[in-house]
């Protein structure tokens, strides 16, 4: 299962070719271009090898040359890197690029984390947490004692979810039918729990919580998932590790 999730999907999925110019066209044709066709960031060729990148808001006056960023390594991630190292180099800036065969060729930005291959990948690995909570809450709370850790409205509310999964004849436990929310609410009352997987307080474990519920319904309702759900998506992405050796 944790080959599925770093190396099912590799960068290749999501990026796009990297349009590139010669390092002595002029800036402002250039620019003019880079309006025309929406496009943020250029490659900069020197002897026909993309050596650094331009910004369409800075191609004022001169040349390409005059204005080329040379590449951090950092920024720049190899074809067959996972989705996770992508999240990774996007944490820090908003776009990387993509070595093929040793030379860079593709740009990924935070906007391509909207891409299908992204929102799959992502939906696969709240799945995983579900599952990960699950076996957690029943070890700390063996014998249905987590109830007790329950409010009594949100008790109700998964029990009749159970009533109504039993009445269509499915396979269920009172366990699965809570909602996300609760089983994180249930584990994070363990300081252990707030502890191991990096969260400072109560307040801050449930923040991620609450982010992770709101990346979860905003995945499954096709919704934006970039303006409000990034502090989630880099929550997960800094802890699958943990939580893979777990399953």
């Amino acid at each position: 299962m944790q080959r599925l999730f770093t190396e099912g999907f590799i960068v290749l999925d999501i990026s796009e070719a990297l349009i590139s110019f010669d390092a002595e066209r002029d800036a402002a044709e250039v620019q003019q271009f880079m309006s025309e066709k929406n496009l943020a960031l250029i490659g900069v060729r020197k002897n026909g090898v993309v050596a650094g990148y331009a910004r369409r808001d800075e191609l004022i006056g001169g040349t390409c040359t005059d204005h080329m960023h040379t590449f951090d390594d950092k920024q720049v991630l190899s074809a067959t890197s996972s989705l996770q190292e992508v999240m990774g180099a996007l944490a820090e800036r908003r776009y990387c690029f993509v070595s093929v065969l040793g030379k860079v060729g593709g740009i990924v930005s935070r906007s391509d984390i909207q891409k299908p291959p992204v929102r799959m990948w992502l939906f696969g690995m709240i799945t995983i947490i579900e599952m990960f909570m699950v076996r957690t809450i029943e070890n700390l709370y063996p014998n249905g004692s987590w109830q007790q850790e329950v409010s009594k409205g949100r008790l109700k509310k998964a029990e009749d979810i159970l009533r109504e999964r039993q009445r269509r004849n499915q396979d269920a436990r009172l366990i699965d039918c809570l909602q996300l929310s609760d089983k994180g609410y249930i584990l994070i009352k363990d300081p252990e729990m707030r502890k191991d997987f990096g969260f400072e307080s109560m307040r801050q474990a449930k923040r991620a919580i609450k982010d992770l519920e709101s990346l979860r319904n905003n995945l499954a309702h096709a919704q934006d998932i970039l303006t409000h759900n990034w502090a989630a998506i880099m929550t997960m992405a800094t802890r699958l590790n943990k939580i893979m050796t777990r399953i």
